[in-house]
């Protein structure tokens, strides 16, 4: 822990970080230590979760020490309803912690699963990403802002999966041959994090610079425009991707026109029965 506070001395995490060897949900712990006033920036991670959870209520995959499970609480100044722009920035927070740790170079499937692979073997799932918000303390006050939990679950050094997720998962383990330490990758992550926090916090105060987050993130995955999906959602359909609208919500072309997806889960349409 002590060398952990020392790498993260630059952001405002040292002191903050929680460890546990089992735990029922990082994310389900950091709600509730949000509802009681834990200060921003405090992280909750283990080795292991029985009862890990992702979008849609889906269970997570949560291998005993092979894996990264955390949670940041967040006490973003930002609106409530731009909880998406969180998401889509801790995509981008963790696909730049992989780059950092491993060199290899993720893609994310929008909102915020981030993919590893190759043409020839075919992306797959290494890290999904559970942002809840809460309404906590001082929820009344418009000048406190919101709680955000910000749930990571990334597949360090997994060598497989059960069968019914293997062929849809992956680790950095699998696609590099390499053995990574997790506390490198830890530091990699909260350091991204925190400057996308930072840069999305001043994007809503208007005094950022430079690229906004909506720019950057279409610039970094290629499920944002020109790929063919189906969206789970509204009773199902297909269609080509056509960028995101002003909310970061993501837009596809139908055969009945423009739909916007709100929370469906989006598959390239070769993946469909995922």
């Amino acid at each position: 822990m002590a060398a952990l506070n020392a790498a993260l001395a630059a952001t405002p995490f040292p002191g903050r970080l929680h460890y546990f060897p089992t735990i029922h949900s990082t994310n389900a712990y950091a709600m509730q230590q949000a509802q009681d006033g834990a200060p921003a920036y405090s992280v909750y991670f283990a080795d292991e979760q029985t009862a890990g959870r992702g979008r849609g209520g889906h269970h997570w995959h949560s291998a005993v020490g092979d894996g990264l499970y955390v949670s940041v609480l967040l006490r973003p100044r930002l609106s409530p309803a731009d909880v998406l722009w969180i998401s889509l920035a801790a995509g981008l927070a963790v696909r730049a912690a992989v780059r950092t740790v491993t060199g290899m170079v993720a893609d994310i499937r929008w909102p915020n699963d981030v993919l590893l692979g190759h043409a020839g073997n075919g992306w797959r799932k290494c890290c999904g990403i559970l942002a809840e918000t809460s309404a906590g303390n001082g929820a009344g006050d418009l000048n406190v802002p919101r709680p955000v939990v910000v749930g990571i679950g990334a597949n360090v050094n997994h060598k497989g999966f059960p069968p019914e997720i293997a062929a849809l998962a992956t680790s950095l383990r699998m696609e590099s041959g390499t053995r990574w330490p997790r506390p490198a990758v830890l530091v990699a992550l909260l350091q991204s994090l925190f400057q996308e926090v930072e840069l999305l916090e001043a994007e809503a105060a208007g005094t950022a610079t430079g690229e906004g987050l909506l720019a950057r993130f279409a610039r970094a995955s290629t499920w944002v425009r020109g790929k063919q999906v189906r969206v789970e959602e509204a009773g199902g359909y297909t269609g080509v991707t056509d960028g995101l609208d002003a909310r970061g919500f993501l837009r596809v072309c139908t055969a009945d026109g423009v739909r916007t997806v709100l929370s469906g889960g989006v598959r390239a349409v070769e993946y469909a029965v995922e």
